[in-house]
Order: structure tokens, then C-alpha cells, then sequence
């Protein structure tokens, strides 16, 4: 045994390069977050160089002195990469790589990256897959500077650059069929959606869907809920304490025990300069949101930076044209933050979801905003008409029963829809 090679793996060891433009007061938090983000990749930390600028440089994003003092702290610190807080532009990543002489990358890439480790089904991969092929079409030069010196033979200069040339314009044409053929699957999927949604929309079934940043604890309130109703345990959804653990919209059909239901629906968490091209690729999963009768913003109340968190879901959420949808701000990990739990004021209600603390004052949040329109009435239906009897003990809540000589007298509650629709068998309201 003891001539076995031990295999070496490759530490990837990360310094964090960041760049506060007019005295951001969230960069410091944007920091910590890129640590994270680095982390949930394994890259260990060496340590980090801020710089204060009016604006970013637009050769190197940061300041040509400062590319010295990163060059010294990369040599011996012993790192192997540099990771910049922000999405550098193609000129950018070459004129670092160039300079620093190492692997540069951004946070985009980061994401994408967590993206790409977190995608479990088809719809997610192929989500993450044309974000990545949308960032990297315009980057192809600096990843394929190397080419240039393949070109092999002697004589003039240009003749030397035609094979990675070629090879490079192989590459563009291979991502960009990748690309349109990606779309067009996608959209194959979204009509699915839509028709999903257009069938929902039908039964009249309401639709609720938790949103807020990552790690917020959407998933673990929605096992919560689904625990607390009594449904199973393979209805659960995936939840873990860390970045982007869900990328899957998962929806839920949620049975009260008074038979009315509604659909409850995760989405992927929010982070600070998600990407434009990741945004736009899961907009179809997003859209989940938008159609809504009610939006959960969930919010992690223990993390100091929470407004700011609030801030960013709020306007993510604009980007995808989700406005004027009725929310609830669900202020969760309330026991971490020391206040007073559970609490519902307006709007608003504290809970912790860990501890099942609030979840019956959120379902009957849920059900005042979502079922205000149930109407309370009394309906004596012939005895010709069962069918509308074992209708209204399927469809609505029928709190008693009684046998009179002319017909069944139910009192109940029920859709208004159904109200209209049996209108004519209505005694009394």
C-alpha cells in the first residue's frame, strides 16, 4: 500500500478584489456575501483588497496601482485565482489576466457556477447553461488569447493567427447554435407552464408564492406548512442551509381542512447583481410569481442587512414585471433576532419557521387574503339534484345538513363562483 501515489487535488485559493464606488454603504455586506459565494464553491479565502473609487476604471476596474499591490499579496499569499465583486467587461478580464498573470474571474461567473452545481432538472440546466453561453460568447477573445501562438509555420505574422482564428470562429457558431437551440427548448417549456397555469386559472384554484433572497428559509416554511396540514413527507421540498439551494420551482397543492385549497409555490432565492443574462433565462420560473393571487416575501429578520436583502428581491421582482401583486412580509429566524415572536401587525408577521412558531397565524393570513371572496349562505337543494349536493360537499365547506320535504338544506361556505352558479337554490345569505 504504501507505494500508492497520494492523488493531488487542487486547493483553489481566492482572493477577494472589490471595488466601493462612491461610498456604497452595502459594499462592505456585498464583500462578505462574494466570500460566501466563493466558499460555496470550496475556494478557501487568502484574504481580500478593497479599493474607493468614484467609478470603476474601465481598463482594469480597479486602479492601475492597485493592480501592483494585488500582484504582491498574490505572490505571497500563495493564491491561485482572483475573484472581482463585480461583472467585468471581455477587455477587462484580458488586461487583468495579462497583468496579474492568473486565472481571473467575477461574480457573475461565480453564480453561474453555484447555478450550475445546484440545477437538478432538465428546465434548471438548461437554464444556467444559456446564461453561461449568453456570458461567455462576448469573452471568447480573452479566453482563447493562447490561440494566437498555435498558428504553427514561419513567415509573416498574420499568417500564424489563422488556425485559432478559425478555431475561434468554430466556437462562436458552436455557442451560438447552442444558444437558439436552447431557446427554442425553453420555450417549449414555458408554453407548458402557461398552460399549466391557464388549467389553474380555470379550476380557480389560488396561487401563492414565497419570495425573498437566498437562504431566507422559503423552503423550510413551505415543509413547515405541508408538515402542519398533515400532507406527506414526499411532498417535502430539498432545504439546507446554504446559497441557492433550491433552483426549482416547486408548487405544492395545499388541502385546509375546511376543503378549500390553493397552490403554494418556491423560487429560486435573490442575491445582490444576480446576473442580467440568469435573470432573463429564468424568467419563465419566475413568472410563477407574477400570476399570483399573493406573494410571501420572506425575509431572514437576523441578518442585519435585511432591508438592503428587501431591496434587491423588491426590485429583482420589478425586473420580471411582478408588481401589483398583494403581498405579506414574512419576517422569519425571529428567535435569532431576539424579538418578540410570533406577531402579526398589518401587512406583517414575525416567526420562526425552524421552530414552528407563527405558521398558524401565517395560514390564516393566507386565508383571509386569498379567500376574502367566499360567500356564507344557506341553499335547499331538490332531491332530483343530488348531483349538486355531493357537488357542494366536494367543492365547499358545508357546516350542517338537513332533510326538509322539498329538498337538502345545506348551510355553507363557498367560491363565489360556485355562489352564482347555484344561485337559484340560495334561502337565505
Amino acid at each position: 500500500m504504501s507505494d500508492m501515489k497520494e492523488i493531488e487535488v487542487l486547493v483553489e485559493r481566492g482572493i477577494l478584489v472589490g471595488v466601493n464606488i462612491q461610498n456604497d454603504s452595502n459594499f462592505d455586506y456585498s464583500m462578505i456575501e462574494l466570500g460566501e459565494l466563493a466558499k460555496a464553491l470550496e475556494v478557501e479565502i487568502v484574504g481580500t483588497i478593497t479599493q474607493n473609487l468614484e467609478r470603476v476604471t474601465p481598463s482594469h476596474y480597479v486602479g492601475t496601482g492597485k493592480i501592483e499591490e494585488i500582484k504582491r499579496f498574490y505572490d505571497e499569499s500563495g493564491a491561485n485565482l482572483v475573484i472581482f465583486n463585480d461583472e467585468l467587461s471581455p477587455s477587462q478580464i484580458r488586461n487583468l489576466e495579462r497583468e496579474l498573470d492568473c486565472k481571473v474571474i467575477d461574480r457573475t461567473m461565480l453564480i453561474l457556477d453555484i447555478f450550475e452545481r445546484r440545477a437538478k432538472t432538465r428546465e434548471a440546466k438548461m437554464q444556467v447553461e444559456l446564461a453561461q453561453l449568453q456570458y461567455m460568447l462576448p469573452r471568447l477573445v480573452g479566453l482563447h488569447a493562447s490561440l494566437s501562438r498555435q498558428g504553427g509555420g514561419t513567415g509573416g505574422g498574420f499568417r500564424n493567427r489563422g488556425a485559432g482564428e478559425t478555431k475561434l470562429e468554430l466556437d462562436r457558431r458552436k455557442i451560438e447554435d447552442q444558444i437558439a437551440k436552447l431557446r427554442k427548448d425553453l420555450e417549449v417549456v414555458k408554453d407548458q407552464r402557461e398552460t399549466q397555469r391557464k388549467q389553474r386559472r380555470k379550476n380557480e384554484v389560488p396561487v401563492v408564492s414565497l419570495v425573498g433572497y437566498t437562504n431566507a428559509g422559503k423552503s423550510t416554511i413551505m415543509n413547515q406548512i405541508l408538515r402542519k396540514l398533515g400532507h406527506l413527507e414526499n411532498k417535502q421540498v430539498f432545504e439546507k442551509d446554504m446559497l441557492f439551494a433550491t433552483l426549482e420551482t416547486s408548487v405544492r397543492s395545499i388541502e385546509l381542512e375546511d376543503k378549500k385549497s390553493f397552490l403554494l409555490t418556491d423560487t429560486v432565492g435573490f442575491v445582490s447583481k444576480l446576473p442580467h443574462h440568469l435573470v432573463k433565462a429564468f424568467r419563465s420560473t419566475l413568472e410563477e410569481a407574477k400570476n399570483s393571487d399573493l406573494l410571501l416575501h420572506v425575509v431572514d429578520v437576523s441578518n442585519e442587512e435585511y432591508k438592503f436583502m428587501m431591496e434587491v428581491t423588491n426590485n429583482t421582482l420589478k425586473d420580471i414585471d411582478v408588481v401589483d401583486v398583494p403581498t405579506v412580509y414574512v419576517y422569519n429566524k425571529a428567535d435569532l433576532a431576539n424579538l418578540t415572536y410570533p406577531l402579526v401587525s398589518g401587512e406583517n408577521i414575525w416567526i420562526s419557521a425552524k421552530e414552528d412558531k407563527g405558521l398558524d397565524e401565517l395560514i390564516e393570513i393566507i386565508k383571509q387574503r386569498i379567500f376574502a371572496d367566499y360567500v356564507k349562505c344557506s341553499m335547499l337543494i331538490p332531491f332530483d339534484r343530488g348531483e349538486i349536493v355531493s357537488y357542494l360537499n366536494s367543492n365547499a365547506t358545508v357546516l350542517s345538513t338537513e332533510y326538509e320535504e322539498n329538498g337538502t338544506l345545506l348551510s355553507l361556505e363557498l367560491k363565489e363562483s360556485d355562489y352564482k352558479k347555484y344561485e337559484e337554490f340560495v334561502v337565505a345569505k
